[in-house]
């Protein structure tokens, strides 16, 4: 078992920035690739990012690139989203979630825990 907890939502202006970390415990960090996610209201889970298991291979929802930057520090256990830029429409829960898969995956049915999310709320 993997346990996530998330943090560093909050409420923030168009333009603004937010740094998400993700805490994990229970099995060795470095075993899992992880991934954010997010989920608006009335609206289905969507991938955000990706990073591999060493930290050397990420990839990005189309919607996010060149604003949001993950990363990870294994000796911390934590997983970090820096998301910059925000406009309203990154309005959302934002989850992170591990897999054991040994490639990152933006499909959310290949990840095998989630945290319980943070709320990111940007206004206008």
């Amino acid at each position: 078992q993997v346990q996530l907890v998330e943090s560093g939502g909050g409420l923030v202006q168009t333009g603004g920035s937010l740094r998400l970390s993700c805490a994990a415990s229970g099995r060795t960090f470095s075993n899992y690739a992880m991934g954010w996610f997010r989920q608006a209201p009335g609206k289905e889970r969507e991938f955000v990012a990706a990073i591999s298991r060493s930290g050397y291979s990420m990839n990005y929802a189309d919607s996010v690139k060149g604003r949001f930057t993950i990363s990870r520090d294994n000796a911390k256990n934590t997983v970090y989203l820096q998301t910059n830029s925000l406009k309203p429409e990154d309005t959302a829960v934002y989850y992170c979630a591990a897999t054991t898969r040994v490639l990152t995956t933006i499909m959310g049915r290949d990840y095998d825990y989630w945290g319980q999310g943070t709320q990111v709320t940007v206004s206008s």
